[in-house]
Order: structure tokens, then sequence, then C-alpha cells
């Protein structure tokens, strides 16, 4: 008998007695339980180190906004997200931290409940602060760069604990 990959880790994990496997992101699938998005998140730590700045809103220059990870127009102007290496080349005022990104590696969906909230409440109660940004594919965690490693370890025990 032929079995792959998946059916062997899903016959283990019964002999485990662990039954809510990740679901199967590999046909693009979208997760949109709970349960699901938290099981299969899979957190992955970014190298790179991160600054949020912002620029007034007459200050858009079109090279800075093109460096930017990302970036949100408010009204008191706009928002990015740097590298920190491009910030200080870029020579822009930083006032906050420097972050670290955990990207979520689930292709959650848009209108799934409760991934947000899990997340922020278990880096909460070991009182590491987190900034959300939920892209089309993936939610992005960013964290305070010298409690990366710390955030890690929870969210992979949060993970952990939604496979059992």
């Amino acid at each position: 008998m032929i079995i792959d990959t998946r059916q062997a880790i899903v016959v283990l994990l019964d002999l485990l007695e662990i039954t809510n496997l990740p679901p199967d992101t590999s046909t693009g699938a979208v997760v949109q339980d709970r349960a699901g998005m938290i099981a299969g998140m899979t957190p992955t730590l970014d190298t790179e180190t991160y600054i949020f700045c912002a620029l007034p809103p007459s200050g858009a220059d079109q090279h800075i906004i093109l460096n930017a990870l990302a970036m949100f127009r408010e009204a008191e102007g706009i928002s990015l997200i740097l590298q920190l290496d491009k910030a200080i080349s870029l020579d822009l005022t930083m006032t906050q931290p420097p972050m670290s990104r955990i990207t979520l590696e689930v292709y959650s969906s848009l209108e799934g409940v409760g991934l947000t909230a899990a997340v922020s409440t278990a880096l909460a109660d070991k009182g590491i602060a987190c900034n959300m940004v939920a892209a089309l594919h993936h939610d992005h965690v960013f964290v305070p760069h010298d409690r990366a490693n710390e955030a890690m370890d929870i969210l992979r025990a949060l993970q952990t604990s939604a496979l059992r």
C-alpha cells in the first residue's frame, strides 16, 4: 500500500490521539474556521528588522513609498512599514521601536474569525505588544524586535495546542 506524506502524518497523529491536523494548503485553499487557522498558522520569523514611520500628507515621496513593505493613508499622514536599514538610508524620522515580522503561513480568509484575537491574546498574556497586518494571503504579526524569539515560542505553543 502506497500512501503520501500527508496520509502518513494523519495516521501518526491518529495514533498519538492528535485529531486536528492543519488544513492542506498546498492547493491554495483558503482557511476560514478558527481552529483550522490556528492549527495551520505555522509562524515564520523574518530575518529583517522593521520600523513604523509616518510622512505628512504633503510629504508622500514616491521613492519612499516604493521602498515600504506596507503603507496606509490616515488623516494625520501616511503610515509606512519599512525595513530599518531602508528607513535609515532614506533619512526618515523614527520615533517607534524596531520591530520583527512574524508571518502566519496559513492562507487565512479575510472573513475568518478568531485568528487575530487568538494570536494577540496569547502574546498579550505574556506582555508582548503586537501589531497585526492582514494581507490577502497571510497575516503578519509585528512584535518588538528584542522579544521576537519569545513571541515565536508563544505562537508555536498556540499552534501546538490547537493540534490536540
